[in-house]
């Protein structure tokens, strides 16, 4: 047998609608195009498939079989349908995030917030596992954005900047150094580097300050929440390096202060990795528009 999708949307529609003619309209063909179609079904079956005598017009034992067929199989081809719909009209796609600045989830979650209430259809995942290897997920189209401070020169990748931050020295009120208008490199030896549990290269302190002037600190405890590491730096645990907005986003007590590192400051810019092909689709666009507006926000607040 060759079945096609409108042979299983011809057994469905007779069956709703009981008859041959309302059928037909459901269809929009004739009924004798309907007619003909049937019998073509049923010869390539070998078998009838409706009781041609019952009013209304019933489905043979052989008919119901396929009636089954087809609502397993249409609800899922008209559910494809509509997706690609979507994609063609640019309101439905795929975004799936990896993240390589730790930080930024606490920026990224209200940029989501406000984009799924317009996007409601793109199906949107963050990747945090994959933060290591962002880049070549990106290229490899497991992922479809990558937040990065870092951007390279790849065959088919866009580095979208976003905004400007500066990485700012977090102390205790109580802490010596906070006496100080700047701190500089030779500063941390003494102290204990509460950071984020990421690779040295992923953390601004030691790509902007540490690694270049070959400085190592006392010692360095890894934490997960930006929070915790705030509370830890109040209560005078160790010291810390954190982007400006996200200190003042994450506001957990008056206890700290912030200084610049070294007296001209450091500043970093983060960008949104994207494939070339995906610049145009709207949702993207609209996502790093958004993605620009909200930090603008937070430094203003």
């Amino acid at each position: 047998m060759h079945i096609e999708f409108r042979h299983l949307r011809t057994i469905r529609a007779i069956h709703q609608a009981g008859g041959l003619a309302r059928a037909a309209d459901l269809l929009h063909i004739t009924q004798s195009a309907l007619s003909h179609q049937i019998k073509g079904l049923e010869d390539q079956a070998g078998v009838e498939l409706f009781v041609r005598r019952s009013k209304p017009l019933r489905l043979s034992a052989a008919g119901q079989r396929l009636l089954r067929l087809a609502e397993k199989i249409l609800p899922e081809i008209e559910a494809l349908e509509h997706e690609f719909e979507g994609l063609r009209e640019g309101s439905a796609g795929r975004m799936h995030i990896a993240i390589e600045c730790h930080a930024c989830f606490e920026w990224l979650f209200p940029v989501l917030e406000r984009f799924r209430k317009t996007w409601g259809e793109v199906d949107v995942d963050i990747r945090p596992g994959l933060a290591f290897d962002a880049l070549p997920a990106l290229q490899k189209e497991e992922v479809d954005l990558v937040v990065s401070s870092d951007p390279e020169d790849l065959p088919g990748i866009s580095f979208k900047p976003l905004f400007d931050y500066e990485p700012v020295f977090v102390a205790s009120s109580q802490h010596p150094l906070a006496q100080k208008d700047y701190v500089e490199a030779g500063d941390f030896r003494d102290e204990v580097l509460i950071t984020y549990p990421v690779d040295r290269s992923r953390l601004d302190v030691f790509t902007e300050l540490l690694t270049p002037a070959k400085v190592e600190p006392r010692s360095i405890r890894q934490v997960e929440l930006t929070a915790v590491i705030l509370l830890l730096v109040a209560s005078n645990r160790g010291v810390a390096v954190l982007p400006d907005w996200v200190v003042r986003e994450v506001k957990t007590s008056t206890d700290y202060v912030t200084r610049p590192l070294t007296e001209a400051g450091k500043t970093k810019r983060l960008y949104a990795a994207i494939r070339d092909e995906d610049a145009d689709k709207p949702y993207m666009a609209h996502l790093i528009r958004l993605a620009r507006e909200i930090p603008v926000r937070l430094q203003r607040g």
